[in-house]
C-alpha cells in the first residue's frame, strides 16, 4: 500500500536532468495545490461560509489535475504556465471580490511570482512579477470602483489566507529543498564519477604506458630478430654463391666456415665428413685457432661415441648443447676451451645417408635460438648438396680426364694404324710435282712446332722464309706443314688464317675418312664372323663343324695352312 501510494505520489522522470528537476518542483507544488485546494474547498462554506471561495479553490484543484496530466505527457513547461495562469487568474479575481488592496488575497499575488521564478526560470519569474505588478497597480488605481465585497474581511479570513500562503510557502521550499539536494547529490555523483573517472584515467594512463613500454620492447626485439633474419638470408646468400661459384672442397669448405662464423659471430666452425669404412668423422675445415691445430693432428671423432658430433654422426639427428657443463654427451675440448654452446647438424645426402657433420660453437650458453637452429639447418642441407656436387664434379673431371686421355692414345694409335696401312708418311710439292712420302722428314722448326703448339717462322742465312704449322685434331698433334719461300717473304696474318684453317680441314676431313675406314673394316668383320659363324652354327656333326671351320678360315685368310686340333695327350 505504502509502495502504492509513493509510486502515484512520485514525479515522472526524463531524460533530460533539468527537465526532471523541474517536474520534481512542479509535482510537489501541484500535490500541495491538490491538497490544500481539497481541504479549503471543503472547509470554506462550513466553517467559514465562504462557498464562493470553496468554488475557487476548487478551480485551482481541476488546473492542478489537468498540469499533472501533462507533466507525465512530457509537457512540464506547458503544465507550469497552465497552472501559473490560471493560478494567477484565480488570485486576481479572488482580490478584486474581497475588497481589493484591503482584503487578504492581495499578497497572494506574490505567491505567483515565487511560483514562475521556481518553474519557469529567472527570465518567467520577472515576467510574472511585472504582470502582477501592474494587477496590482490596476487593483489599487480602481479601488473605488471595485465590486462589493463578496468575501467578508475578518480575522478568520485573513488567517485562513495566511494558513494556505503559509502552507503553500512551506510546499514549495520543500520541492526547492528537494530539488536542491537531487542537484547537490547529483553533484556529489557527479563529482564521484569524475574521480571514480581520472582515478580509471590514471589508471588507464599508467596501463597504457606499460602497454607502450611492452609494445617498445616488443618492436625492439623484433627489429632485432629482424635484423638478425635479414644477416641470416644474407649469409645464406653469399654461402649460396660461394658454392655455385667454387667446385674445389678444399677450397670450398674452409670459405664457408669462415662465412658462418663472421655472418652469425659464432665462436668456432667445423666441418666433419665420414671416413671410408663409416667408423669415424674427420674434421676437414675450421675457422678458429682451435680448429686449425686440431686440423694439423688429422683430428677425429668416433661415430656413436665420442662427443656430440660422434652422436649426430651415429644418430643422424641434430643435436644442442645449450650449456656445455650440463651436457652429459658433450665432449670436453682442450682446443676449444670458451665453448659455452655447441649445435651439431648431420650432413645427409637424398637418399638420408650421412656423409658429414656441421658443428657449431659459441662463447655464450643458450646462444642458439629456433631461428639459428633452422637457419644453420638450411646452411647444413646447402652444405651437403654442395660437397655432393663437388664430388661429383671431381669424379666427371677424373672420367673426363681419363676419357681424354684414351681418347688421346686412341687417336694417337689410330693415325699410326692409319699411315702404315697406307704406307704413307705424308705428301710434298715441289716444283709442281706432288710426291708421297714414305717415311717422315726432319722438317726445319717441327720439334719447335709440336712442342708449342703455334706457329714457328724462319728466316735462313740464304733469304728462304721457313714456315712450319702443327696440323692439330682435338687439341692433338696429329702433322706438321711446312712451307718454304724465298725473297724474304714475311707472312701476313691473313695468309697464316687461311693456312690453319686450310690444315684444320684437311685434318678433320683425313679423321672422318680414317674413321670411316675403320667402321667399314670393323661391319666387315663382323660380317665375316657372322657368316662363318652362321655356318658353322648349321652343322650337327663334329666332323662336318671342323671342315666348315677350317675352310671358311683358310678361304679368307689367304695363303694360309689352317689346321685344328680337339682333345689333348691325355
Amino acid at each position: 500500500m505504502l509502495q502504492t501510494i509513493r509510486h502515484t505520489l512520485a514525479p515522472p522522470i526524463f531524460n533530460d536532468e533539468e527537465k526532471t528537476r523541474i517536474a520534481l518542483l512542479l509535482n510537489s507544488i501541484l500535490w500541495a495545490v491538490i491538497f490544500i485546494g481539497l481541504i479549503y474547498t471543503l472547509i470554506a462554506p462550513i466553517i467559514l461560509d465562504q462557498l464562493f471561495s470553496a468554488m475557487l479553490t476548487g478551480t485551482v484543484v481541476v488546473a492542478g489535475v489537468i498540469a499533472r496530466q501533462l507533466m507525465f505527457r512530457g509537457h512540464v513547461r506547458a503544465a507550469s504556465i497552465i497552472l501559473l495562469v490560471v493560478f494567477d487568474l484565480i488570485l486576481i479575481l479572488s482580490i478584486i471580490i474581497s475588497n481589493g488592496t484591503f482584503g487578504a488575497s492581495y499578497s497572494s499575488l506574490v505567491l505567483t511570482t515565487v511560483l514562475a521564478g521556481v518553474l519557469l526560470g529567472g527570465r518567467g519569474g520577472y515576467t510574472f512579477a511585472g504582470i502582477n505588478t501592474l494587477i496590482g497597480l490596476g487593483i489599487m488605481l480602481f479601488q473605488d470602483s471595485l465590486p462589493v465585497t463578496m468575501i467578508p474581511q475578518n480575522p478568520v479570513t485573513f488567517f485562513s489566507s495566511l494558513v494556505v500562503y503559509v502552507f503553500f510557502i512551506a510546499a514549495l521550499l520543500q520541492a526547492s529543498a528537494q530539488g536542491f539536494d537531487k542537484l547537490t547529490e547529483n553533484l556529489r555523483r557527479t563529482q564521484q564519477e569524475l574521480t571514480e573517472k581520472n582515478q580509471e584515467m590514471q589508471k588507464f594512463a599508467v596501463g597504457l604506458e606499460a602497454t607502450i613500454a611492452a609494445r617498445t620492447a616488443e618492436l625492439n626485439t623484433a627489429n632485432i630478430r629482424i635484423e638478425r633474419r635479414a644477416k641470416q638470408f644474407e649469409a645464406i646468400s653469399k654461402i649460396s654463391r660461394v658454392i655455385s661459384q667454387t667446385q674445389n672442397l678444399d677450397i670450398l669448405l674452409p670459405q664457408i666456415t669462415e662465412l658462418i662464423s663472421q655472418q652469425f659471430n659464432f665462436y668456432h666452425i667445423g666441418i666433419f665428413l665420414m671416413d671410408v669404412n663409416m667408423e669415424y668423422a674427420v674434421l676437414i675445415a675450421a675457422n678458429s685457432v682451435g680448429g686449425k691445430k686440431m686440423l694439423a693432428r688429422n683430428h677425429k671423432l668416433k661415430v656413436g661415441q665420442t662427443g656430440i658430433v660422434g652422436y649426430v654422426a651415429g644418430s643422424k639427428l641434430p643435436r644442442i648443447a645449450l650449456d656445455t657443463g650440463a651436457d652429459a654427451i658433450y665432449f670436453n675440448n682442450p682446443d676449444l676451451p670458451e665453448t659455452r654452446s655447441e649445435l651439431a647438424l648431420p650432413l645427409l645426402r637424398k637418399a638420408n645417408e650421412i656423409i658429414g657433420v656441421l658443428d657449431v660453437q659459441s662463447q655464450t650458453p643458450n646462444a642458439f635460438s629456433q631461428e639459428d637452429v633452422r637457419t644453420l639447418t638450411t646452411l647444413a642441407d646447402q652444405v651437403s648438396i654442395a660437397i655432393e656436387n663437388a664430388k661429383l664434379f671431381e669424379e666427371q673431371q677424373r672420367v673426363l680426364l681419363e676419357t681424354q686421355a684414351f681418347y688421346n692414345n686412341d687417336l694417337r694409335e689410330g693415325w699410326g694404324r692409319f699411315t702404315r696401312a697406307q704406307n704413307i708418311a705424308g705428301i710434298q710439292r715441289r716444283n709442281l710435282k706432288n710426291s708421297f712420302l714414305p717415311e717422315p722428314l726432319e722438317l726445319p722448326g717441327a720439334v719447335e712446332a709440336v712442342r708449342s703448339g703455334a706457329v714457328f717462322q724462319k728466316v735462313e742465312s740464304d733469304g728462304t722464309s721457313l714456315l712450319t704449322i702443327p696440323i692439330r685434331l682435338r687439341e692433338q698433334t696429329v702433322g706438321i706443314l711446312n712451307v718454304k719461300s724465298g725473297y724474304n717473304r714475311n707472312w701476313s696474318d691473313d695468309e697464316l688464317d687461311i693456312v690453319s684453317a686450310i690444315v684444320g680441314r684437311a685434318a678433320l676431313s683425313i679423321e672422318n675418312a680414317r674413321l670411316l675406314e675403320d667402321s667399314q673394316r670393323i661391319a666387315q668383320r663382323e660380317h665375316v664372323i657372322g657368316e662363318i659363324s652362321s655356318k658353322i652354327g648349321a652343322s650337327t656333326q663334329i666332323e662336318d663343324i671342323l671342315k666348315t671351320a677350317v675352310r671358311e678360315l683358310g678361304m679368307h685368310i689367304s695363303g694360309s695352312q689352317v689346321t685344328v686340333e680337339i682333345g689333348s695327350d691325355d
